[in-house]
């Protein structure tokens, strides 16, 4: 098992936070504790960000799509239209 590298910072908090975090992890479990909670956060941000992204990819497909069938309805008229002006010659 590989052990990964640890890097130690030190932040500030208001005493009223630091004792609710004291009163959840516990003595001496505060870091651990701290690295669960950004673990989780950072890993909720990163499927938000896939979501949205999947969201962004769904409105491109449908927009793709809609101008296919946009594409295929012209083509239809212009044949439609030729066929017209066709005819007309002929009888002209």
């Amino acid at each position: 098992m590989k052990v990964e590298a640890r890097h130690t910072f030190s932040i500030y908090l208001p005493t009223s936070l630091y004792q609710k975090l004291l009163d959840q992890a516990g003595k001496g479990k505060i870091s651990t504790f701290i690295k669960q909670v950004l673990e989780e956060k950072l890993e909720k941000e990163e499927q938000q960000k896939k979501e949205k992204l999947r969201k962004q990819l769904i409105i491109a497909h449908q927009r793709i799509t809609k101008n296919h069938k946009l594409k295929k309805e012209l083509v239809l008229w212009d044949e439609t239209a030729d066929d017209y002006i066709k005819s007309r010659n002929e009888r002209d």
